[in-house]
C-alpha cells in the first residue's frame, strides 16, 4: 500500500484528491455497512456477520486514517512528536491527537456492537442497562484518550492530573445534588425496580415510564404530561410497580340492602363478572365481605387483568359496575343510597322528656337560657 501511495505526484491537488477519495471510500462504506446491520436487526444469525461487519468498519477506518498519513508524508514528523515535544512539531502532534481521536471514535462503535451482540439474547440485562455498560465504556475510551492527547502536549502530565482532581472536587461539591441524582440512577440501574414502558407510582406521581437516564427517569401521566424526576427522588421514595408481574388485580366495592341475603348476592356478583372478556378466569375472580355500612353490607368485588395499563383497568372496573348493577336489577337485590332510619323508644313519655331537654338551648356558662339555674 505504501509504493502505490508513493507513486502518486507530491503536488497540492493530487493530495487534496486522493485525500477526498479515501475519505468518500471510507465514509461509503461505513455508511453502506450500518444500512446493512439496520436491515439486519432481528435476523437470526446476528452475532457472527454483525460482529465481522462491525470489525471491517473499524479497519476500513483505520485505513483511512493510515492512507492519509501516508499520503502526506507525515510518518517522520510524527515520529519526531513521539520522541520529542519541541515546538518545531507542533503539526505533528495536532494531526497525531486528531489520529487517535479518530481511532478512539471507530473503536467506541466497535465496542458497542460487541456489547449488543453478546448481552442482547440475555434477558437478566435490560435495554438500560446495556446502554449504560456502553455509555460507561465510551467515557472510559475518550477519557483514555484525551489523556494520551494532553500528553502529547505537555511533559507536566501529573501536575496537570493534579489540578483536574483538585478541580473535579470543587465541581462536585457545587453539584452534589447532579451527582446524588447519577449515583441513585446506579442504584436503580442495578437493582431494577422497573423497566421503561412500566406502570409506575412514585410518591403522588403516576404514569408510564418512557425513558431512564443516569440523572433522570421521565414519566407520561395519564393527563398526558411529561413529568421528570430526579433519580435521588425517586429512590427515597417507595416505588410501586403495577405491571411487574403482567397482571393486576381490582377490586370493585358494592352495597347490598341489609334485608337481603350477602351470599347470595356475593355468588349472583362472582358468576356475573366471570364472563366478562376484560377480566381474566385464572385467578379467577372473587368476591369478599368487606364491612358493615351505614346503609349496606359492602362486599368487595375482586378481579383480575393482563398486560395492565390505565386504559386496561377503567374498562374493566366500568365493565364490572355495569355487570353486577344489571345483574342485581334482574335478581331483585338492592343497592341502596345513604339513608338514616330514625326509631322512638317505646315509652313516648321518655321520648317526649328527651326530645323536650334537647330542645332547651345552652348558655355560655352551661345553665338554662331562663336564668333559673334549676
Amino acid at each position: 500500500m505504501a509504493d502505490a501511495l508513493a507513486t502518486v505526484e507530491s503536488t497540492l491537488p493530487n493530495r487534496l484528491l486522493a485525500t477526498t477519495l479515501v475519505v468518500a471510500v471510507v465514509l461509503g462504506i461505513r455508511y453502506g455497512a450500518r444500512r446493512w446491520l439496520v436491515g439486519r436487526e432481528g435476523a437470526s444469525d446476528r452475532s457472527l456477520p454483525k460482529l465481522a461487519v462491525s470489525a471491517a468498519i473499524t479497519l476500513v477506518t483505520g485505513g483511512g486514517i493510515v492512507a492519509v498519513v501516508l499520503l502526506w508524508d507525515l510518518i517522520g514528523p510524527l515520529e519526531r512528536s513521539y520522541r520529542s515535544l519541541g515546538l518545531q512539531d507542533v503539526a505533528g502532534r495536532v494531526l497525531l491527537a486528531v489520529v487517535v481521536l479518530a481511532a478512539t471514535y471507530a473503536l467506541t462503535g466497535f465496542v458497542g456492537r460487541v456489547i449488543g451482540e453478546f448481552t442482547g439474547n440475555q434477558a437478566s440485562i435490560s435495554e438500560h442497562q446495556r446502554e449504560i455498560v456502553y455509555r460507561l465504556t465510551q467515557v472510559s475510551l475518550y477519557t483514555l484518550a484525551f489523556m494520551v492527547v494532553i500528553g502529547l502536549f505537555t511533559q507536566d502530565l501529573g501536575n496537570l492530573l493534579v489540578g483536574a482532581g483538585f478541580l473535579g472536587i470543587v465541581v462536585g461539591m457545587a453539584a452534589r445534588q447532579t451527582l446524588g441524582a447519577m449515583l441513585a440512577g446506579f442504584v436503580l440501574m442495578f437493582s431494577r425496580p422497573f423497566e421503561i414502558g412500566d406502570w409506575i407510582e412514585v410518591g403522588d406521581r403516576e404514569g408510564i415510564v418512557t425513558d431512564i437516564t443516569i440523572v433522570t427517569t421521565r414519566l407520561q401521566t395519564f393527563d398526558g404530561e411529561y413529568v421528570m424526576l430526579p433519580n435521588d427522588e425517586v429512590s427515597s421514595k417507595p416505588i410501586t410497580n403495577r405491571t411487574r408481574k403482567g397482571r393486576l388485580r381490582i377490586e370493585v366495592e358494592v352495597g347490598v340492602d341489609y334485608d337481603h341475603d350477602p351470599s347470595h348476592a356475593a355468588e349472583v356478583a362472582r358468576e356475573t363478572v366471570k364472563e366478562l372478556d376484560q377480566v381474566l378466569n385464572v385467578p379467577t375472580p372473587q368476591v369478599v365481605g368487606k364491612r358493615f355500612g351505614d346503609s349496606a353490607i359492602v362486599l368487595g368485588v375482586r378481579v383480575w387483568i393482563d398486560n395492565p395499563s390505565a386504559r386496561r383497568m377503567w374498562r374493566a372496573r366500568t365493565a364490572v359496575i355495569e355487570a353486577v348493577t344489571d345483574a342485581y336489577a334482574d335478581e331483585g337485590i338492592k343497592i341502596p343510597f345513604p339513608q338514616r332510619e330514625l326509631m322512638g323508644r317505646a315509652e313516648e313519655g321518655g321520648l317526649a322528656i328527651a326530645e323536650g331537654r334537647e330542645a332547651q338551648a345552652a348558655t355560655p356558662d352551661g345553665g338554662p337560657e331562663d336564668g333559673t339555674g334549676e
